[in-house]
């Protein structure tokens, strides 16, 4: 058998960060092949990770990435069991690789991301990526959910993706804003509100752009129960009384409708007019997403 050295342990711990005591078994077990060692540790670390995976993983962050000329943009949550981990180097670390590979490999959904070759080294995929960073941090590791945005396949040729991460990783927002000029969508008028609508969606918590897109079914709610607590009125003071509570609902989840944050007699639809007024063209939301760690996806 070959002479398994410290200098051979420790070049095996640096390039897996497994433990000392693991990476010499694995060594002895791969008769001093530093490859074969490797690939011993990551199937043990995919071993480990299957036996970690019903623990529950709600730590972690949200992490975003802008491309330079704010194009194309990525947000991901990455879930770990403890926030410990999720300070870690080698955590942080993971979850800059998992990002530059959706900003440069675009993904249907999870399922197709999760199968994927990973950028970061193309021999294993982002799912064994993730099950071989299990092994070596300890705990269960998740990514629930991610979103890419680019300008032009929602229908916005010209404005700019932007992101906002707050809390140090607690919440993170993705947002498309769309405008008809590259002039306005490099002007720093554009820009900072931008900025303060993706602080605001932080903050404020809606969970749509427009009416058009709440649920029906969450709409229909809202009516029978508004309903029932006006019930034994006259059904024409019923219908005012219930419209008005809807009206107040939507200005509750509706991104457009709620009062902006900075300016709460202004709202959101008020700030892009007055906005769009100044810079001689309309400018429109097109589509948001707001990530908080735990929640439910």
């Amino acid at each position: 058998m070959a002479e398994i050295t410290v200098a051979l342990i420790k070049k095996l711990r640096d390039k897996t960060n497994a433990g000392m005591m693991d990476c010499k078994a694995a060594l002895k077990e791969a008769n001093g092949d530093l490859e074969m060692a490797e690939t011993v540790l990551r199937k043990k670390g995919i071993a480990s990770a299957e036996k970690k995976a019903s623990r529950a993983a709600s730590e972690g962050v949200i992490a975003s990435q802008i491309d330079s000329d704010a194009r194309t943009g990525v947000l991901v949550e990455v879930n770990c069991e403890t926030d410990f981990v999720a300070k870690n180097e080698n955590f942080q670390n993971f979850v800059g690789q998992v990002l530059n590979h959706i900003s440069a490999t675009p993904a249907a959904d999870l399922a197709s991301l999760m199968a994927q070759p990973f950028a970061a080294d193309p021999s294993i995929t982002v799912e064994e990526a993730l099950k071989t960073k299990i092994g070596e941090l300890g705990e269960n590791m998740v990514i629930p959910r991610f979103s890419r945005y680019a300008l032009g396949e929602a229908g916005g040729e010209v404005g700019a993706i932007a992101s906002y991460i707050h809390l140090h990783g607690r919440v993170g927002v993705l947002i498309e804003v769309n405008c008809a000029t590259e002039a306005a969508a490099k002007d720093p008028l554009f820009q900072e509100m931008v900025k303060d609508i993706t602080l605001h969606i932080a903050a404020s918590q809606p969970i749509c752009v427009g009416r058009d897109q709440v649920p029906q079914g969450r709409i229909d709610t809202e009516i029978e129960i508004y309903r029932d607590q006006v019930k034994g009125k006259p059904e024409e003071i019923v219908e005012k009384i219930v419209q008005g509570k809807i009206d107040k609902f939507y200005a509750g989840v509706c991104l457009l409708e709620q009062g902006f944050i900075k300016d709460p007699d202004q709202s959101i639809a008020e700030l892009l007019a007055a906005k769009g007024k100044e810079l001689g063209e309309e400018l429109v939301v097109r589509r948001f997403v707001r990530y908080a760690v735990g929640e439910d996806a």
